[in-house]
């Protein structure tokens, strides 16, 4: 099992570990800093002992990256693992901007069900099944957003269960939510958003989440 060195502290952007096994370009490490994609999240940029990853995969407890062929490492090599913190940081801004944005809509409109959700470098979003269009709430939903970022309230990140690796964030007083992401220390680190609504079909809405120093 890859001990998950980014639950730990998702600020830490380089840890020396060893390769746990390797199967020809694929390798695992017996702890990482490198997020592989999961729950919407898009998988952290960055280099195993001075090499690309070039792909990032879970695959039960373990998580496997891809080196490019003839990388020459082997089980027991020391390694260090070095991680595009820039990226990261902001994949974690977008991330925590689009769970409140989830949880806010799940307040405004009874029974909506989250249908997907992308969480990349430059935008977020989240798709509902929902009858009507969001637009009419979007404005509110906005300002409650940004209001719970402002709050810059402590953020929880812990396990529910550690055997199984099920963990949460939580926001006490506010909510608590499953999710296995990289999280934010507060919610003020987020910063200033917007909300964008888009028609993806029948019965589908789309909420696209961006932070506004891209705007």
């Amino acid at each position: 099992m890859t001990h998950k060195t980014f639950w730990d502290d998702p600020y830490q952007t380089e840890l020396a570990t060893q390769v746990a096994t390797v199967d020809g370009e694929r390798v695992t490490l017996q702890a990482t800093i490198f997020y592989a994609e999961s729950g919407g999240q898009e998988s952290d940029s960055g280099s195993i002992a001075g090499q690309p990853v070039l792909l990032a995969e879970k695959q039960e407890q373990d998580i496997v990256y891809t080196l490019a062929a003839g990388h020459g490492l082997q089980p027991g090599d020391a390694v260090t693992v070095r991680i595009d913190w820039p990226r990261r940081y902001r994949l974690m801004r977008l991330h925590f901007a689009a769970e409140l944005t989830l949880e806010t809509i799940y307040r405004d409109f009874d029974g909506v069900e989250k249908i997907g959700a992308h969480i990349g470098e430059h935008k977020a979003r989240i798709d509902f099944a929902l009858p009507q269009p969001i637009t009419p709430q979007l404005a509110a939903i906005a300002t409650k957003v940004q209001a719970l970022i402002d709050a810059n309230s402590a953020i929880v990140s812990a396990f529910a269960d550690a055997a199984n690796e099920r963990r949460y964030w939580e926001v006490p007083g506010y909510c608590r939510v499953p999710c296995g992401g990289t999280h934010l220390q507060r919610t003020g680190e987020v910063g200033r958003i917007a909300l964008k609504r888009k028609n993806v079909g029948r019965g589908k809405e789309r909420v696209e989440i961006t932070l506004l120093e891209d705007e």
